[in-house]
């Protein structure tokens, strides 16, 4: 179950993949029941269509709650990686081993192991609400399947390294959903927000898309805005590497 480092090594390769296959879905033409349900009608409108449906609202109020709730999933994606971000360091959260320094029980980390990773998959919901339904039925659960296969993996890999104190770390913090009240005290680790914001871009323009371009209905926009923040974070990544060098790693 665990991830193997090959995997690791290549973890946004084989996310960029499950996305291009859910958006492109080849199956979804010959699933179609009729025309009126077009293959590229995106999972967004589909629900907006079914709530519209059960009598409670239009479709244009249905569409806006699906449009709130997506916006509100990419926001926190967004505030849990910039928030874990600001205290790993931009060559931690995209290199391409598993590192151990010393722990980190700081920030968002004193609530949660893995903001990174939920915050990852909060996004990845939002994203998959302008795929057609299939492909999201497709993307969403081997992403989620994938996430916890690198959270097992860095979950071992750091137990060997770390020994006893991260283990008592596991004991304390739970995995995916948060405590709201902090299963360790404050450390003194200073969290680094510039560095946070420019390692995040992709994480901040998904939800920029989904607070403000969603509501011009225009999926092929709100995909070209995804693409964008995409391209502009692997520029940042091929500048940024080795000026973040010095900057904390840890756990």
């Amino acid at each position: 179950m665990r991830a193997s480092a090959i995997e690791f090594r290549l973890r946004m390769l084989i996310q960029v993949v499950l996305v291009v296959i859910g958006f492109w879905a080849p199956w979804a033409r010959s699933w179609v029941p009729s025309a009126e349900f077009a293959p590229r009608i995106s999972l967004l409108e589909w629900l907006a269509l079914n709530l519209s449906r059960l009598g409670l609202a239009g479709f244009a109020s249905s569409a806006a709650v699906v449009i709130v709730g997506a916006a509100l999933a990419a926001g926190l994606g967004a505030l849990l990686r910039v928030w874990g971000a600001a205290y790993l360091g931009y060559t931690t959260i995209h290199g391409g081993r598993m590192q151990a320094g010393e722990l980190m029980a700081d920030g968002p980390y004193r609530f949660l192991r893995n903001p990174l990773y939920v915050g990852g998959w909060c996004m990845m919901a939002a994203i998959s609400l302008l795929m057609p339904p299939t492909g999201a039925l497709f993307t969403l659960p081997l992403v989620t399947v994938f996430y916890l296969r690198l959270i097992l993996g860095e979950e071992a890999f750091l137990e060997r390294r770390l020994g006893d104190p991260y283990r008592q770390y596991l004991r304390a913090v739970p995995r995916l959903f948060p405590r709201f009240r902090a299963g360790l005290p404050r450390a003194s680790r200073q969290p680094h927000w510039p560095v946070a914001l420019l390692t995040e871009i992709h994480a901040i323009g998904i939800f920029i898309v989904f607070a403000c371009l969603s509501w011009s209905y225009d999926n092929l926009l709100m995909v070209r805005g995804i693409l964008i923040s995409f391209g502009i974070s692997l520029v940042v990544r091929a500048f940024a590497m080795n000026k973040t060098a010095d900057q904390p790693s840890a756990a």
